[in-house]
């Protein structure tokens, strides 16, 4: 009998547990359903999925958060209504590990950065 092997993104989030896990796997399924043709990876050892070769979306797990990550410094300043508890620096929007992002918000990330890249030629 053959071992299913895992994907570099299920042995990541393998060392998560709890609420924290879970969040990170909700993000993902998220990911996976909006970014049907993307391939799923790792970057800079993080989460990434990438869709004609291009980072579209990470996400990762900390201490005290998690983040997602749009792969661009001017994606997050092009959406608006995140999250109060959400917190944001020019690449990372950080979010406390027991709260889930919404399909709302991760499809104006992915719309965002699409522009980005429309706009970056």
């Amino acid at each position: 009998m053959t071992a299913v092997s895992s994907s570099p993104i299920d042995e990541y989030l393998a060392g998560f547990s709890g609420r924290q896990r879970e969040s990170l796997e909700k993000l993902r399924r998220t990911l996976r359903e909006e970014l049907p043709d993307a391939e799923e990876g790792m970057s800079y050892g993080l989460p990434c999925f990438k869709v004609g070769g291009r980072a579209i979306a990470g996400f990762g797990g900390y201490k005290n958060h998690n983040s997602y990550f749009p792969h661009s410094g001017s994606v997050l300043e092009r959406v608006s209504s995140i999250p109060e508890w959400c917190s944001l620096s020019k690449g990372t929007l950080r979010f406390p590990l027991d709260r889930d992002l919404s399909r709302t918000l991760v499809q104006r990330l992915i719309r965002a950065k699409f522009a980005d890249l429309k706009e970056r030629g």
